[in-house]
């Protein structure tokens, strides 16, 4: 088996940073009116500033896939590679620019690669891990010398007002649920990347994979985070297209990006017993993590997984977290290449050090772990 090396990272974060006063600036006015819900939520998830791909019109100024692309191509300048040497595609995404066919095609489209395999990952966050391991494997497994990976997500366009306004609920009531006004300030857009080969850079550190463990609990729990379906009362899901249309199905707010914190704080013990079951196992060992690349959506369930870590003796002591949230928001499957990308710029990593990366997935409870070595 051939051992597996993540040469650069790239990233793609669309126009200025945006403020947390700027937001509906963007996303527009619900019913023309500030959102009551904006405060609470940016209390809970501390974020500051996020990237928004629309215009201060609400106008897209790039799609899901060029975002993609963008990321790769600066994945590609900092690599020794050159884009003709690219075999294998894999993208990953939360909710791609079309129904079908897959982003992967999109992506190969906007790069004008020659003929190459193509794979696309539609999941929430960890479709990021995903799309990553299936190029490990073609790798490990001599499929493949060199393949692109990217998560890429455009959240922004699904919170204008359109998306609100037309439903069932907000004319009776003239409010956007919190379930869904959570998101709308919680997600943001841009892409990331990396580009990965079977032997490491020549001029410059390389960061082998040593192992990447992803896994589903979606027989314990009920959907947590959904777009494209009703709730019904007693917990079940509607999909939309069983309103007869979009029409109908926008009016039943089927349409709307929602999440069920009830289900979601049931899941943060089951995302740490995976970590303690790995450490259990000998995956790894706590003195040996350098840095620890986190995912989560907001400050307050960092908190939460820190004191499950610590009243279980198996915390990484806090200096050596790593974190963007704060300044480009909940980035979804975009976030974990971002901030690798991020701690190679602001740290000085040395040969030898290993990097554990952490992306749960609320959907309906998925949690991946990668173990990364500085060579």
């Amino acid at each position: 088996m051939q051992d597996v090396y993540i040469n650069s990272f790239g990233a793609f974060l669309p126009g200025s940073p945006v403020s947390n006063a700027e937001m509906e600036d963007y996303l527009g006015l619900v019913g023309g009116v500030p959102s009551r819900h904006r405060v609470l939520v940016l209390r809970q998830n501390r974020i500051k500033t996020r990237h928004y791909a629309l215009d201060r019109n609400g106008r897209p100024l790039y799609s899901n896939a060029q975002m993609a692309a963008s990321a790769i191509t600066d994945a590609l300048k900092k690599s020794e590679i050159s884009r003709n040497e690219i075999s294998y595609l894999a993208t990953s995404t939360t909710i791609a620019d079309m129904l079908l066919p897959g982003l992967a095609s999109h992506v190969h489209a906007e790069l004008r690669l020659p003929p190459l395999e193509i794979a696309s990952f539609q999941s929430v966050c960890a479709s990021a891990l995903m799309a990553l391991k299936s190029a490990y494997v073609q790798i490990r497994a001599g499929e493949h010398a060199c393949a692109a990976v990217s998560g890429s997500e455009f959240a922004s366009r699904y919170f204008r007002p359109g998306f609100y306004e037309h439903t069932r609920h907000f004319r009776k009531t003239g409010t956007v649920p919190l379930e869904a006004d959570f998101l709308r300030f919680t997600l943001s857009d841009g892409a990331g990347a990396a580009i990965l080969e079977r032997k490491p850079n020549a001029r410059q550190i390389s960061f082998k994979i040593l192992w990447i463990d992803i896994r589903s609990y979606a027989d314990r729990f009920d959907t947590c985070m959904t777009a494209g379906a009703r709730r019904e009362s007693q917990g079940t899901l509607s999909p939309w297209g069983d309103f007869g249309g979009p029409l109908a199905a926008a009016e039943e707010g089927a349409l709307m990006l929602t999440q069920d914190f009830t289900i979601l704080q049931e899941m943060i013990p089951v995302w740490v017993s995976h970590y303690l079951d790995l450490l259990q196992q000998g995956r790894f060992r706590l003195e040996d993590i350098d840095f620890l690349c986190s995912h989560y959506s907001a400050h307050s369930l960092r908190e939460d997984a820190i004191a499950l870590l610590r009243a279980a003796g198996a915390l990484v002591p806090e200096e050596k977290w790593f974190s963007n949230l704060y300044t480009r928001g909940n980035t979804g499957t975009a976030s974990i290449f971002i901030m690798l990308d991020e701690l190679c710029r602001e740290k000085d990593l040395a040969s030898g050090q290993k990097i554990l990366c952490h992306v749960p997935e609320s959907g309906r409870c998925l949690n991946g772990l990668m173990m990364l070595e500085v060579v």
